[in-house]
């Protein structure tokens, strides 16, 4: 898969621990988001702003997207900085709708 390929993905539901990636998989998909990190069962990545106008507007873009998508990420964000966290709850760790999500954040970035 190429990260084109990752951001055209939309997702769907994933329920249960089949849908949760192997190691392997997560591995290959994570060498496409070099900025993203996997700490345990989240996709993590740390953002940075000029202000707050920016840290909304991109928080605000990303809430569209994953409302979109149906799939939303736990965001912490304050004046200049945006936290992300992905994972799929219902699958108890990550799923292909985490990458493809990062990679559509990536893009909005691009």
């Amino acid at each position: 898969m190429t990260k084109d390929e990752l951001i055209a993905t939309r997702c769907v539901p994933r329920k249960g621990a089949d849908h949760a990636l192997s190691a392997a998989a997560i591995a290959e998909l994570a060498a496409l988001l070099p900025d993203w990190s996997v700490a345990g069962a989240e996709l993590r990545r740390e953002f940075h702003f000029r202000d707050f106008h920016e840290t909304m507007g991109f928080a605000n873009a990303v809430a569209w997207m994953a409302n979109r998508e149906d799939h939303h990420p736990d965001l912490e964000l304050g004046y200049n900085y945006c936290r992300m966290r992905w994972s799929t709850h219902d699958v108890g760790g990550l799923s292909l709708n985490d990458f493809a999500c990062a990679a559509k954040v990536d893009a909005l970035l691009a």
